[in-house]
Order: C-alpha cells, then sequence, then structure tokens
C-alpha cells in the first residue's frame, strides 16, 4: 500500500468535495455500508439494554449496555457532522451531503454532542467535578433507578440510567437517550432502503 503524496492528497480532497459534494459517486455504497453498520450497532445495544432491564440485570451491565448504544450513536453522528471541517473541506462537504440525503437538521438528536461527549470525555469531567468542594453521599458505581435520585443534594452520582422515562445521567447532569434512539432506527431505516434499492446519495 503505497501513501499519497500529501499535496496529491489535498488536491484530490478538494476536487472531491468541489466537484462530487464530498462523495465520489462509485464509493456512495461505502458510506452507505459504514452508516448501516454504526446504526446497526447501536440498535442492537439498545435492544440489550432492553433485555437487560426486562431481565432485572446488573446496573453495571445495564450502564453498559446503554453507553455501548449511546457511544455507537456517536460514531454514526460523525457521519453528519464530522469533527473539525474547518480544516477539512472534504469532511465538510461529506457531512452536508450526508445530511441532505437523509435529512437531517441541525435539530435532530444525533447532533446532540453534549451527551456524546460526555462519554468520551469521562475521565476528564470527572477531574472537574472532583476539583469542586463536595460533601455528602458518593455513588461512584452506575445505578439503574428513577432520574429524581439526582436532585438530591447531597447524593452525587457518576453514572444511572433510568429505563422508564429516557434518561442517563452522567455526572449528576441528565440526558435523554429515547429521541436519539428513534433517529438512529430512522437513519438504519433509510439506509437499508439505500442499500437495498442501489439508490445514489
Amino acid at each position: 500500500m503505497s501513501n499519497l503524496d500529501e499535496d496529491v492528497r489535498k488536491e484530490r480532497e478538494t476536487l472531491i468535495a468541489i466537484e462530487y459534494h464530498g462523495i465520489y459517486p462509485v464509493y456512495e455504497a461505502f458510506y452507505i455500508h459504514s452508516i448501516i453498520y454504526a446504526a446497526e450497532r447501536s440498535e442492537l445495544a439498545f435492544e440489550r439494554f432492553d433485555e437487560s432491564v426486562a431481565a432485572g440485570q446488573s446496573p453495571e451491565l445495564v450502564f453498559a449496555t446503554i453507553q455501548e448504544a449511546l457511544t455507537h450513536a456517536g460514531a454514526l453522528s460523525r457521519f453528519f457532522w464530522p469533527m473539525k471541517t474547518e480544516k477539512n473541506v472534504l469532511a465538510a462537504a461529506r457531512g452536508d451531503r450526508l445530511r441532505n440525503a437523509f435529512t437531517l437538521d441541525e435539530k435532530s438528536p444525533l447532533r446532540w454532542r453534549k451527551l456524546r461527549n460526555a462519554f468520551e470525555h469521562f475521565d476528564e469531567d470527572l477531574d472537574r467535578f472532583l476539583l469542586e468542594d463536595r460533601a455528602g453521599y458518593f455513588f461512584p458505581s452506575p445505578l439503574v433507578d428513577d432520574q429524581t435520585l439526582a436532585d438530591e443534594a447531597i447524593g452525587h452520582i457518576f453514572k444511572l440510567v433510568d429505563p422508564k422515562h429516557g434518561i442517563c445521567i452522567l455526572l449528576g447532569e441528565k440526558f435523554e437517550f429515547r429521541p436519539i434512539r428513534g433517529e438512529v432506527q430512522r437513519v438504519l431505516s433509510r439506509a437499508r432502503k439505500m442499500d437495498e434499492q442501489g439508490s445514489r446519495l
């Protein structure tokens, strides 16, 4: 495998971004398959989450499944809203093209970076969380319970999931996950249809 010269790579990126709106036509199927993979992994993890809640499995396992589902949803999101697009014209064009093809706008739950970042940067957030002066009870292990537990001033919850209300809590901050799941399912259905019909983006 040979590496492209940097100037050649940048030239190709610019060409594909401008002439083909971010995706070279013969490679469209690869993006569709990659989107299907991320969306399927997320939805399968959501299904395991439902099953683990119904079976009354350990809070650690229940929380792990929702974390897995939302982490894959974050990976799916990056196809549509890539990071650092100001430095990468190809990624910016590809994101625009895919958002248009899947009718996603800025209000889409997949766009919610706050929850994605809360998982991806949990270690750094924990640093900051513990720098503050805190007193009371600490719950570092995952919990499966009602989200109102996080409203108690003397209780410091690190990780909690409330299946009934569709709320995930990280370091006391609440996030809804049902809208994300709904959008994952919609994107997955559309991508599968595109794949079956061999349709263009």
